[in-house]
């Protein structure tokens, strides 16, 4: 077959054409977002339930075992005990979450406010205490005196107790007359005492080492009442307010510091007593506690000691007072009577 016979074949062209996705509208960020927000809810659920007690956790059971039954009939879960968020409510004192109105009032028991205000008054005592100790140390003279001064915390508030000692007695022997040591450490204290709101009790002691002539004459009772007031006279001349003293007495022997040996001279001392709030409620009034004292005892303790002024002092503004726990009611100073004293410390 000839050349020119031959077939021609045909060349095909194929043209695919792609067609575009119809228009998705973003469904996927909403089914995301909500994917988180259930996972979310999810670890919120874990911590709360890994956060609360086992009694909590028990009274939420039972208000969905029997909701009825609880929230008429009260009891954990009701809505009358405390959250399952702890720290929630109106009391943002509390540790486990919200109360009823009124519950914080109702729960606030005078023994409660008594602890409260206690707390307080320690702190400002124990300031006092380290300012007494830092006047002290940085006198040379006063420094010696350390071992005869002796502190401590009661039920009515800081105690400052000034000892005699054998060769360095506080006042001459069977009188009132007050050592120059003696004297400068009462000055020293006064302006301390002048720093804080708060009013002092001051308590004479002695030994039990009588007069001759008896309790009838001129004894240690009254021997204790004008070393005591002989006290005050020099706080105040060293510039302490004359209205921070609420009582002066005089103890004798009855309270002896070294019960083992009542002729002991450390019997002999002078009893400075910082009084705290309870303490002088109890003493002025007996009245009852108020919830709405403790911002008033804040206001009157302070935060921390107020600047010692070298011109008169400002009157301390008066402080409510609250009954404190039972503490031992010293008798009150007596009167002087007439008669001349023996020689006796």
């Amino acid at each position: 077959m000839a050349g020119g016979d031959k077939k021609i074949q045909p060349i095909i062209i194929k043209k695919i054409r792609k067609g575009g996705h119809a228009h998705h509208g973003g469904a996927w960020k909403i089914a995301y977002a909500d994917f988180v927000t259930a996972m979310m809810a999810f670890f919120l659920l874990m911590w709360l339930l890994g956060s609360t007690t086992k009694g909590d956790l028990k009274g939420i059971a039972d208000h969905f075992n029997t909701p009825l039954q609880v929230a008429m009939m009260g009891g954990s879960g009701s809505g009358e005990s405390n959250s399952v968020i702890r720290g929630g409510g109106e009391d943002l004192t509390r540790s486990a979450g919200q109360v009823r109105r009124g519950e914080t009032e109702s729960r606030r028991t005078p023994q409660a406010i008594a602890e409260e205000v206690q707390k307080m008054a320690d702190a400002q005592a124990k300031r006092v205490r380290a300012r007494v100790e830092e006047v002290m140390d940085r006198n040379p003279r006063l420094r010696d005196l350390r071992a005869q001064v002796k502190m401590d915390l009661t039920a009515d508030g800081l105690r400052i107790q000034i000892v005699d000692d054998n060769n360095r007695p506080m006042f001459d022997s069977g009188s009132a007359s007050v050592k120059p040591y003696m004297r400068e450490l009462l000055v020293e204290i006064a302006r301390v005492l002048n720093e804080v709101e708060a009013r002092i009790t001051l308590a004479g002691h002695t030994d039990a080492a009588p007069f001759s002539a008896g309790e009838r004459g001129y004894s240690n009772w009254e021997l204790s009442a004008d070393r005591a007031n002989a006290s005050r006279r020099e706080m105040l001349g060293g510039g302490m307010d004359e209205r921070k003293v609420l009582r002066v007495v005089g103890l004798a022997a009855v309270l002896p510091f070294d019960q083992s040996d009542p002729a002991a001279p450390v019997n002999r001392r002078i009893s400075i007593v910082v009084m705290n709030p309870m303490a002088e409620r109890r003493v002025m009034s007996g009245s009852e506690l108020q919830a709405s004292d403790v911002e008033e005892f804040q206001k009157a303790l302070g935060n921390a000691p107020r600047a010692p002024s070298p011109a008169a002092p400002a009157p301390p503004s008066p402080v409510p007072s609250i009954p404190s726990p039972a503490s031992q009611v010293a008798p009150q100073p007596v009167a002087v009577a007439a008669g001349s004293p023996v020689s006796k410390r």
